[in-house]
């Protein structure tokens, strides 16, 4: 029981880590653009991250993410030393590409950590494969359908205004900046809490506590979305730089489309339940806006840096907390 409570609080505070690692996400356009400032844009963001419970519980009904996410290893292997394990390396490794300002995903830390240490614990007959390829798939998939999505609201936008005055059009999506936002934030909420909470509802499976994610006490899905909302209150400055101004220089237009764009691959990929990084769904979604203008305002250069640090994730992950597995094995854990 010990071990079980040390594991919430360990996935709590890496829900709280990912939501200032990856505030950047939601609040790196509209800082950018200068529709907020900083503080207002981690306030606005963290609320909506919180009301994602709600829409998760009371309007889509389930929570489907957090089921596949539980369903990364057989449950018949899991122990708690191997999801306590899997934290250990999701956080070092978050802690880490923070400090050093690298938007790499919270999402796939957590994953390829699961997977790692149990792989380490009883070999690859520990995980479902189907599972973690339609994950793996959406490393590429995700950017992909951003940058389509944002692409094609990029150019129907700019048909749709094109006689506007440029001062008045920069005004109206200035305002609209503040919906897309919003709507970013709640898929992230969705998508990245709900992680956490599979993780939880793996841990309480492992002792017995409950059956089913479908059984799973509201306490848990209410403590991962509030985490999150207050670690986005913490922001992620280093990376909101990266994100905002280094991949492509942005208006508040722009800025709308790659929001509204970036929510709406969220939001699919919520209908599907795979869990998928926010990160690399907004860089898709702020690429398509650059791409529209003219393939050379995309710095292809930081783009590739990113790509290399999607890449390197989960592999990462996985042998970091292969070699925590380790030492909790020795120490008797």
């Amino acid at each position: 029981m010990t071990l079980l409570i040390v594991i919430i609080l360990l996935a709590v505070i890496f829900d709280f880590i990912n939501g200032f690692h990856d505030a950047a996400n939601a609040i790196s356009v509209i800082v950018t653009t200068r529709v907020l400032t900083p503080l207002q844009a981690v306030l606005w963001a963290a609320a909506w991250n919180f009301v994602a419970f709600f829409v998760a519980k009371y309007i889509i009904g389930e929570f489907g993410i957090a089921d596949t996410v539980s369903k990364v290893v057989l449950h018949d292997y899991i122990t708690l030393s191997i999801i306590l394990a899997g934290l250990i390396a999701a956080i070092f490794w978050n802690l880490l590409t923070w400090r050093l300002g690298i938007p790499s995903s919270s999402s796939h830390t957590l994953i390829g950590g699961f997977a790692g240490a149990a792989i380490c614990a009883s070999g690859f007959s520990a995980i479902q494969s189907s599972v973690i390829l339609k994950i793996v798939a959406f490393i590429v998939l995700a950017p992909l359908i951003g940058m389509a999505i944002s692409a094609i609201i990029t150019i129907i936008v700019l048909w749709s205004f094109r006689k506007m005055n440029p001062h008045k059009a920069e005004h109206v999506f200035r305002r609209v900046q503040l919906f897309s936002s919003g709507l970013f934030s709640l898929g992230h909420g969705l998508n990245d809490s709900q992680k956490v909470m599979g993780i939880i509802a793996t841990a309480m499976i492992a002792v017995g506590q409950i059956k089913s994610i479908e059984t799973v006490p509201d306490w848990v899905p209410l403590t991962c979305f509030a985490a999150i909302g207050l670690g986005t209150m913490m922001g992620g400055w280093r990376i909101v730089k990266t994100m905002g101004s280094k991949i492509t220089k942005v208006t508040s237009m722009e800025g709308a489309c790659a929001d509204t764009a970036g929510a709406l691959t969220l939001f699919i990929t919520e209908i599907l339940k795979i869990p998928v990084s926010t990160t690399h769904t907004i860089t898709g979604a702020i690429i398509g806006v650059g791409a529209v203008k003219r393939l050379s305002a995309v710095r292809w250069g930081v783009t590739i840096n990113l790509l290399w640090a999607w890449i390197l994730t989960i592999p990462v992950s996985a042998l970091l907390a292969a070699g925590f597995y380790t030492i909790l094995r020795v120490a008797g854990l």
